[in-house]
């Protein structure tokens, strides 16, 4: 007799369905697995006989060939584990095979019968919905499906479908993100940082915080999830998915909470980009929808940091690789900081910097221009006086600079709304073009500022963006002078 059991695997943050076929024959016993599967899965052979004997089931003493079909896709991954046992299971008529035919099984399997989860369950989910498929396995974050703990829980399989309901854990973390990463108001004398700050958050722009060590970076970089607006659920469902794909725990972002990512700068290109084999997502795709943080960016490794230009522009990372080519969304907002120097106190009028002058421009020159142009703001972090500590000078606090940040997004949704309206009605290019709101001052300051700094048309693009944000934040519909002035500030710190 043989069965058929709907299964899949993982490539990328995608499920590709897999059959799992079963045949049983006469001849010497064993268990043949074919379909090019790799050495996770014929492993799983000696699993699937000791877990069918531990949960009470007869292991067939006749010869089984098992199939995953389709048979030119190398199969990846322990998640078979549980799918053909129940194919085993089914073709020798110890369950009701019936029974299985709306589920997507999935699950690994442990010698003593347990079923073990695996990653990428939300994946499996989003296929499951897809194509009207319901779930069945170990599960841990679907809101419906049949969850299986143990090989024994298949003994009823009689022809009853019993489908348990399952409710994803929302309940509120012991401790808020805040209460963790601290509040702005903890942070002296850097109240243009935080104006920085309010920028990037709006108009999602990268930031480069360049200061001496001990003055707050990391810290002011920790909180931007706080400030940041909560995740939308289209948003939250993307998130998810990567970080199961990648077999990490989602609990804040479930909860709406923007990622945030800092990696240590010993990281591989695999590891920021995503690879491996199999291939997972990397940092970038990690920090979807969220802050990627790179701390004393210019220790990095100089290829490391130029694979990020292109994930920068387009939003998306296209690993080509021999068995195909995968796609990873990353979506994320770039927050970096470096010293100064070598020894971090060049500028520092507290101390001395030993550092010389070659040094001191080889260390921030191995970002490398096309990187540092992609990165619209650019400020230093100076050294808060103890008057500013001591007196705990706070200036803005997270409450207050999430309400900015808040107010300037509502007021760029609507002006952009009202935009494309009239565009439509007028029957023009629906594409935005925010210089158009420019006033003649701002025309006369950017053209000036362009043809000083021989700005390039990426360069002139982006300073119009963040000029266009900083009166976003202001509310007003019109960009004048001083927002221009502002941008060009932000952009060409050098020069200034």
């Amino acid at each position: 007799m043989a069965t058929a059991i709907h299964a899949a695997i993982l490539r990328g943050i995608q499920a590709i369905p897999i059959e799992v076929e079963v045949g049983v024959s006469g001849g010497i016993p064993g268990l043949t697995i074919v379909g090019m599967p790799d050495a996770a899965v014929l492993e799983a052979r000696s699993r699937i006989r000791c877990a069918l004997r531990a949960a009470g089931f007869t292991v067939p003493r006749l010869h089984v060939t098992v199939n995953l079909s389709p048979s030119e896709i190398r199969k990846t991954g322990s998640g078979l584990d549980l799918p053909i046992a129940v194919a085993i299971l089914c073709a020798t008529q110890q369950i009701c095979a019936s029974v299985f035919d709306e589920y997507l099984v999935m699950g690994e399997l442990s010698l003593d019968g347990a079923v073990c989860p695996v990653r990428g369950e939300a994946a499996y989910e989003r296929y499951c919905q897809t194509h009207g498929l319901n779930l069945c396995g170990a599960l841990q974050t679907s809101s419906r499906g049949w969850n299986i703990r143990s090989l024994a829980d298949l003994r009823v399989c009689t022809g009853v479908k019993d489908l348990v309901n399952l409710h994803m854990s929302a309940g509120s973390l012991s401790t808020s993100y805040l209460d963790e990463v601290g509040d702005y108001s903890q942070i002296y004398g850097q109240e243009l940082v935080k104006r920085a700050l309010i920028i990037s958050a709006v108009g999602k722009h990268g930031l480069l915080m360049v200061g001496p060590p001990g003055v707050g970076k990391t810290m002011l970089a920790r909180c931007l999830p706080s400030i940041l607006p909560p995740l939308t659920m289209e948003q939250i469902q993307e998130s998810v998915l990567i970080h199961s794909v990648a077999g990490l725990s989602a609990q804040r972002v479930a909860q709406g909470i923007p990622t945030f990512r800092a990696p240590h700068h010993s990281i591989s290109i695999a590891g920021m980009i995503g690879g491996g084999r199999p291939v997972m997502p990397g940092e970038i795709s990690l920090a979807h929808k969220g802050v990627l943080f790179l701390d004393e960016i210019p220790e990095f490794a100089s290829n490391t940091l130029q694979v990020l230009r292109q994930p920068i522009e387009h939003k998306v990372v296209r690993l080509v690789r021999a068995d195909g080519v995968y796609e990873f969304p990353c979506d994320f907002l770039l927050i970096a900081a470096a010293n100064p120097c070598p020894c971090g106190y060049f500028g520092d009028p507290g101390h001395v910097c030993r550092c010389s002058k070659p040094a001191v421009d080889k260390y921030l020159g191995k970002l490398g221009g096309p990187l540092m142009d992609r990165i619209d703001l650019h400020v230093d972090v100076p050294r808060p006086s103890a008057a500013q500590v001591l007196g705990q000078q706070s200036g803005l606090s997270t409450k207050e600079m999430r309400e900015l940040v808040l107010d300037g997004i509502a007021f760029r949704q609507d002006r952009l709304t009202t935009t494309v309206k009239q565009k439509v009605a007028c029957k023009t290019d629906a594409q935005l073009d925010d210089f158009k709101s420019f006033s003649a001052e701002a025309r006369h300051a950017l053209e000036a500022f362009s043809d000083s700094y021989s700005l390039g048309g990426r360069a002139i693009a982006r300073t119009i963006s963040l000029a266009r944000t900083i009166a976003d934040i202001d509310q007003r519909a019109c960009v004048n002078g001083d927002d221009v002035i502002e941008a060009v500030a932000y952009r060409m710190r050098d020069a200034t």
